[in-house]
């Protein structure tokens, strides 16, 4: 029920902004995942994520949310939703615009804040690469601070893209570092689709899973992505 009116609230919050914005873009998007050596929990898991981009006239957000379905049965529901507000439109040739970066993590009895500033940096033949820097307000441990960048770079009929958060230690966490990247191929062409269809993998790269001393992952997943 916490996930649920967290998520609608936050929702709520970015549509009311929508309402008074223009729209310059967006997409949705939804993704079929599988992998078998995940840490933390059954190793075996589905994965299904509903993601949502946007930019608007008062900045940008992405959402998304993932149910997990591991092979003993288990069950998990996490999502993240993540306004940037400019308050900048200063511009070089290494970064353009500057934001009020914020993000909710909410997930099965927890929600985090994070609240920071952000940027995107010119990078050659780069769709985007982004950088925000975050104060976290922690439910389930002490307040600290993250590091996160994402992008997405083309490559033919290949997209690469991905983040990487960095958070930093507490006094009851360690440092943890999670690099998640996907390198997909859209046949949709070759099924005369109108949008895309990506399949590839996605490969998961933790540090000290949740702050947690010496969970590394190492995760392959197999990955099927469907653009609405």
């Amino acid at each position: 029920m916490k996930l649920f009116a967290a998520t609608i609230f936050t929702l709520s919050t970015i549509a009311s902004f929508n309402s008074i914005a223009e729209t310059l873009w967006s997409d949705t998007s939804a993704t079929l995942l599988r992998g078998n050596n995940y840490e933390v929990g059954d190793n075996k898991r589905t994965v299904f994520t509903f993601e949502h981009a946007a930019a608007y006239t008062w900045g940008d957000s992405f959402l998304f949310v993932d149910r997990l379905q591991s092979s003993n049965g288990d069950k998990e529901t996490y999502a993240e939703v993540s306004p940037r507000f400019q308050i900048s439109d200063y511009k070089n040739q290494t970064f353009e615009n500057i934001y009020i970066a914020t993000t909710a993590e909410i997930g099965d009895g927890f929600t985090h804040y994070l609240l920071g500033i952000g940027t995107n940096l010119n990078i050659p033949n780069f769709s985007f690469f982004k950088v925000n820097v975050y104060h976290r307000n922690n439910d389930s441990a002490k307040n600290n601070q993250q590091v996160t960048l994402s992008w997405a770079l083309p490559i033919g009929s290949l997209t690469y893209d991905g983040f990487v958060d960095y958070v930093i230690a507490t006094g009851d966490q360690h440092s943890s570092m999670n690099f998640t990247s996907q390198l997909k191929y859209d046949i949709a062409q070759q099924l005369n689709l109108k949008t895309k269809l990506f399949v590839g993998i996605e490969y998961a790269h933790w540090l000290n899973k949740f702050g947690i001393d010496g969970v590394d992952e190492k995760n392959v997943n197999l990955l099927v992505k469907y653009h609405f």
